[in-house]
């Protein structure tokens, strides 16, 4: 955080915020055609999706993943899009704030934790089921793209340690 960041983030506040960390490594910088690729793939994966509904599912595939960068970047993303920040917040706590959300909304959030945690080694037939429900065929095929993909993202900015805080909505799209 630079330090015109920290003073707007205490102002008015008698505490300092901790330091910053740097990243562990500009993976972009040293391998560009994997990155150029990645962008071409998430490029694809979003391709006929809501906007919305994709940046859904990045946030909770990135809150499951405890991806701090990718956090920052898709909550602004989520913002700049329309979403509302009361639907963002409630992301973390979908299964006990259903209310806010569609039943196709709550399908796919439902298949991104399936895909990303896949606890048991393999997503259940009934998430697999209501997601099929919900979307045709095509569109089915690019939110399992969608989710995939934020997994990869995730795995890079968790792994690199990014730093969030940088990034400003719709920068990357």
């Amino acid at each position: 955080m630079t330090t015109e960041q920290t003073a707007e983030f205490t102002s008015g506040h008698s505490e300092e915020y901790a330091p910053e960390h740097s990243p562990r490594l500009h993976w972009a910088q040293h391998v560009p055609d994997v990155y150029k690729a990645m962008l071409r793939l998430d490029a694809a994966a979003r391709k006929g999706l809501d906007p919305k509904l994709n940046e859904l599912v990045k946030i909770r595939a990135s809150q499951l993943n405890h991806c701090a960068f990718c956090l920052d970047m898709h909550t602004k993303d989520a913002l700049a899009a329309g979403e509302s920040v009361e639907r963002i917040i409630q992301l973390g706590a979908w299964e006990e704030s259903r209310h806010f959300y569609t039943e196709r909304e709550l399908a796919a959030i439902e298949l991104t934790e399936a895909v990303t945690v896949l606890t048991d080694g393999f997503v259940p037939d009934e998430v697999y089921e209501k997601a099929a429900k919900h979307f045709e065929e095509a569109e089915l095929a690019q939110l399992i793209a969608a989710i995939t993909v934020i997994n990869a993202w995730n795995r890079f900015g968790v792994t690199c340690r990014m730093v969030p805080g940088h990034y400003t909505a719709g920068q990357h799209q």
